[in-house]
């Protein structure tokens, strides 16, 4: 058998030997059928997980009989088990017999284990002159140590040179292959869908808000941003977005990951549409895109002027201590729990997206920054944070940062425990500074945490129940001025 035509593949995804063997495989024991891209353009649909499928369309040369077929231009972290062939006609007479999946391109490991016992020449140099001198590779050195090389009648640890192996043949591995054994009914030339899972394709969303100077209007920008690692280069791809909590198992293999370019489109209209599939969202990209391999890609997909826009003060002053382990009993009677405080008052940017205020269409799961023009017409950073996928006639509510100007302040005033009575009192009063130029709303938040079963028996502003433990009060602080409130609840179980 010559030395570069092992035995061929019987089954996909066994040991290094086997696909040592594959490597080198030519086609031997059926009819080698032609196989070539069908010109129509490859399809993606991307997923948030860093997953994707990709479905290319392909023209097979067949005969009648048994047929065997390779197909290269494939991604790397293409996932086996995930492949699925079919024709684009439905009355061809075609099986798949067997299909396998040959992972591990040549390199030089791979010829040492593939040349282990047989000797090769290596490139040597000496005394700055190249010579080329046989060696035998007693040990190829993939799984015990460095190769061992019989060398001039001597044994060597370690390559003496660099190896130089026979020529390969035509059909040598030289990428990750996809190969079949197809038995069809009759001759001809079929085109066939080829789709399948595949990792290292992944996008997300990113939105820009601009706030209009001296008004509660912005304007919002959202792009989505997809990345290609997948090893493959796509030109002129058909690609489709699907936004969602997709449930998928992690696939067996890890893949490292590769730097990335980044491009941007500067055509910022509108560029992607959207409708609804099952019960997700799917984005479909309105022109071809080209994608190549170790690339991210922006494309604008939303774009709106005078959204109405609110500024939210929030104050929860309550700091409490998540990792307290303890029943609610204790709860009820630790006069100490729930007494902290901060003095932060978070800022929150919301706005409503619905059709009437500019939108109203889903929004995928991203980041949202926001910036606002300063007196120069210069923009300025003012925060950022994730949104979740948001339906059409939902908020969106972004915690962009805590209020320099405006702080809280909470106060335990009273505690009592009942225990005959199986009730408990609780007194606070909640304090608010603003040493802004102009007054401001702000909302606090109080948890009742003592019991579910509570009555808030004084009350010094309206307040409203947001849950089962937890309401709001909303307070109008004046410019450099204070505002308190204070409440007195009773707990009973």
């Amino acid at each position: 058998m010559h030395p570069l035509r092992p035995r061929p593949i019987r089954h996909c995804f066994t040991g290094a030997a086997l696909a040592l063997t594959a490597l080198l495989s030519p086609v031997t024991q059926a009819a080698a059928a032609g196989i070539t891209d069908s010109g129509t353009a490859p399809s993606l649909t991307i997923y948030n997980g860093n997953f994707a499928v990709v479905r290319d369309l392909v023209t097979m040369q067949l005969t009648k009989g048994s047929n065997r077929i390779r197909y290269q231009d494939i991604t790397k972290q293409l996932e086996p088990d995930s492949v699925v062939l079919r024709p684009t006609v439905g009355n061809w007479p075609l099986r798949v017999l067997e299909q396998n999946y040959l992972s591990r391109p040549v390199n030089q490991q791979l010829l040492l284990e593939h040349f282990e016992g047989q000797t090769i020449d290596f490139e040597i140099q000496r005394n700055q002159q190249t010579s080329t001198v046989p060696g035998k590779i007693i040990r190829s050195g993939r799984s015990a140590g460095s190769p061992i090389i019989q060398l001039e009648g001597k044994t060597r640890f370690g390559l003496p040179g660099q190896p130089l192996f026979p020529a390969l043949q035509d059909d040598t591995l030289l990428k990750p292959t996809l190969a079949w054994q197809l038995e069809s009914g009759k001759p001809g030339q079929l085109t066939v869908e080829l789709a399948y899972l595949t990792g290292g394709l992944s996008w997300n969303a990113d939105y820009n808000v601009v706030a209009q100077a001296g008004s509660n209007k912005v304007d919002l920008s959202g792009w989505v941003t997809f990345d290609n690692q997948s090893g493959k280069n796509f030109s002129a791809a058909k690609v489709k977005l699907m936004a969602g909590d997709i449930h998928k198992i992690s696939p067996r293999n890890s893949f490292a990951g590769v730097n990335s370019r980044m491009l941007m489109e500067a055509d910022r209209s509108p560029q992607v549409q959207q409708r609804d599939f099952d019960d997700y969202h799917l984005y479909e990209i309105g022109r071809p895109v080209d994608l190549a391999d170790g690339e991210s890609k922006q494309i604008a997909f939303v774009s709106a002027s005078g959204v109405r826009a609110v500024t939210r003060y929030v104050y929860d002053g309550a700091q409490l201590n998540h990792n307290y382990q303890a029943n609610m009993q204790r709860f009820r009677n630790d006069a100490n729990f729930g007494t902290q405080s901060n003095d932060q008052v978070r800022i929150y940017r919301q706005f409503d997206n619905t059709k009437a205020n500019g939108l109203g269409v889903p929004l995928p799961q991203g980041r949202l920054r926001f910036y606002q023009q300063d007196k120069d017409q210069q923009l300025e950073f003012l925060g950022e944070n994730n949104i979740d996928h948001t339906p059409k006639k939902e908020t969106v509510s972004v915690y962009t940062c805590d209020a320099f100007d405006v702080k809280g302040e909470r106060v335990r005033t009273d505690f009592e425990v009942n225990t005959r009575g199986n009730e408990a009192r609780e007194s606070f009063t909640i304090t608010l500074t603003n040493r802004k130029s102009s007054p401001v709303t702000v909302t606090v938040m109080e948890h009742l945490y003592r019991w579910t079963n509570w009555e808030l028996e004084q009350a010094s502003e309206r307040y409203k129940k947001v849950d089962a433990q937890t309401v709001e009060f909303e307070l109008q602080v004046p410019a450099d001025g204070t505002h308190s409130l204070s409440y007195r609840v009773q707990y009973r179980w």
